[in-house]
């Protein structure tokens, strides 16, 4: 059984190779992030630091590694909220009921108050729920959904441990 320190550093390389393919995608393969992948981009950078943080910190005695792992859960189930919303947009919203491309994230986050703005982002938009890409017959929604998933999965099994010597070692 691997330790928790080497679980939170796989998940802090996941989250960094997660990363690393967004930006490939986004100055490799020319596809501008919309406000919703900005937002999936903030939640795995969360979940990466507070994965790493854990990783070096190490902690062995009382509840600071279920906190920790919890912490990092919390992060991907965020990060899965906004993807499975952006997946049904794409996959479960009709054309027509899409509202246009609006401003981007930079502008309505100078000019909009923080709710508003949130608000505006998850109604949705036409850059949000445009598919521009697909692997294996699914858009990039879906895999970021799938990995949001598997990390959570990871730090909850890592937050219901009972801390033991062995296991943070």
């Amino acid at each position: 059984m691997p330790s928790a320190r080497a679980c939170f550093f796989l998940i802090f390389t996941a989250c960094v190779g997660a990363m690393a393919f967004a930006l490939y995608a986004q100055h490799g393969l020319g596809l501008t992030p919309c406000p919703l992948c900005i937002f999936q981009r903030v939640a795995t950078i969360g979940a990466g630091v507070l994965a790493l943080l854990a990783a070096l910190i190490n902690p062995h005695r009382g509840l600071w590694p279920n906190v920790l792992a919890g912490l990092v859960g919390l992060a991907a189930l965020a990060g899965a909220g906004v993807a499975g919303w952006q997946v049904k947009l794409q996959l479960f919203t009709a054309a027509d009921k899409i509202p246009a491309c609006g401003p981007g994230l930079d502008y309505m986050l100078e000019t909009l108050p923080f709710a508003e703005m949130l608000a505006k982002v998850f109604r949705g938009s036409g850059e949000c729920a445009e598919i521009t890409w697909r692997l294996l017959g699914l858009p990039m929604p879906v895999w970021s959904l799938v990995f949001f998933v598997g990390i959570a999965g990871v730090a909850m099994w890592l937050a219901s441990r009972r801390p033991t010597r062995w296991l943070y070692r």
